[in-house]
């Protein structure tokens, strides 16, 4: 009888002395090992291994915290965004919060790839600016709405002002681009203060 079931996941064990335990391979692993494991597409669920407690989730925001805390290394996730995050911990809309980042992260995902085809088809600098260009605009608009959703669903033409629609600035593409980043964390910024 042929075995068509998908292959488990790998298990690792968290140890008192706060060692990491791969079972898979039989031996101790690192945060970073698990970064890698990650980076490369390895599902893996993590266990207290004394209480038998599933802990992936918080070994998992340990693994963020190394990250972010690397030596050198380029913050993903900006000051504004981890106070919002925090803000909804105690907010009614808790609840949707995490299907609304699973979500948005599965689409940045797919448009990330989407970019890096067509930076593989466009060999011109130019044809890449115009492609992040497009592809932020889309993306601020995405947010934009979920901002209006988030915040109490606000009126049409309230809110986050899509890039399109901003005064246009002398400079080069980039130049746009950057302003446009500034304008959109200013907004977000203000909308984290009400």
């Amino acid at each position: 009888m042929a075995d068509t079931m998908k292959s488990p996941q790998t298990v690792i064990k968290k140890y008192a002395n706060r060692r990491l335990y791969h079972t898979g391979t039989s031996t101790y692993v690192t945060l970073e090992d698990l970064a890698t494991m990650v980076q490369n597409g390895e599902d893996f669920v993590v266990y207290d291994a004394r209480s038998g407690d599933d802990i992936t989730r918080s070994v998992l925001t340990q693994i963020i915290f190394e990250q972010e805390n690397k030596a050198g290394a380029e913050n993903l996730l900006p000051v504004a965004f981890l106070r919002q995050l925090i803000r909804f911990y105690g907010d009614s809309m808790r609840a949707m919060v995490p299907s609304f980042l699973e979500f948005s992260m599965a689409n940045f995902a797919k448009d990330q790839d989407g970019l890096r085809e067509k930076f593989a088809h466009s060999f011109g600098p130019s044809a890449f600016q115009h492609a992040i260009e497009q592809q932020v605009r889309t993306n601020m608009n995405f947010f934009g709405d979920a901002m209006k959703m988030f915040t109490g669903f606000a009126a049409p033409g309230a809110g986050v002002t899509p890039p399109a629609a901003a005064a246009p600035v002398q400079g080069t593409e980039l130049d746009d681009l950057k302003r446009q980043m500034l304008e959109m964390q200013a907004r977000l910024e203000q909308l984290a203060r009400k």
